[in-house]
């Protein structure tokens, strides 16, 4: 479980309190979060979609790239989050003011896509995380869910591995599933070659 450390903080508070300490940390309404460590099949999976994109964005000479760390700075700045996977356009972050220095992004022009592989925290992928990339306008956003971890109510009863797609129409996320063999439909890279089963296998 993530565990949540006491006093509030702002955002540059929390960048110059970040220790190295090896651990990831997040800020959740001013509220510090310690992620828990990843299972190797959660990072298997993180693998394979960071292999897949990376070969598409290659193929179609595109500015883009996938950085190691990097926070995501919500509109009202009082969260910072920490994406398992994060697609940058390259070509925007000269006009970043955090990036240099905190390898921040705050503009939703920076972030093609951003995808969340979904552990024991499930709550925070499907509500916190889903409302402020949405209030922030990133156009895409993946929520991974290959353990089936999320409620019924999103992936079915009995619980399915899904992966969601949101894509920001009118300033809000349409969410579309795929599961088992269906091919995923990404809006920014409408030509790739990907099943949501394929995803799901990574992980075994």
């Amino acid at each position: 479980m993530t565990q949540a450390l006491p006093k509030l903080l702002t955002f540059n508070e929390f960048i110059e309190w970040y220790p190295n300490d090896g651990k990831r940390y997040e800020l959740h309404k001013r509220v510090i979060i310690e992620m828990p460590p990843p299972t190797g099949t959660h990072e298997k999976v993180i693998a394979f979609l960071s292999r897949k994109l990376t070969v598409e964005f290659d193929r179609l000479n595109l500015p883009y790239g996938i950085p190691k760390t990097a926070l995501v700075k919500t509109p009202s700045a009082e969260s910072a989050y920490s994406p398992d996977l994060l697609l940058l356009n390259l070509d925007n972050l000269d006009n970043e003011p955090l990036f240099q220095k905190q390898s921040t992004v705050s503009q939703a022009a920076s972030v093609p896509i951003v995808i969340e592989v979904v552990s024991t925290n499930w709550r925070d992928d499907y509500y916190n995380k889903f409302r402020d990339y949405e209030e922030m306008g990133i156009p895409e956003y993946w929520i991974a869910d290959y353990a089936a971890l999320g409620a019924r109510k999103f992936i079915g009863n009995p619980k399915q591995p899904t992966i969601f797609v949101c894509e920001l129409v009118d300033g809000e996320y349409q969410m579309t599933v795929f599961q088992g063999n269906t091919a995923i439909s990404s809006p920014t890279f409408p030509q790739l070659n990907l099943t949501a089963q394929q995803i799901f296998n990574a992980a075994n």
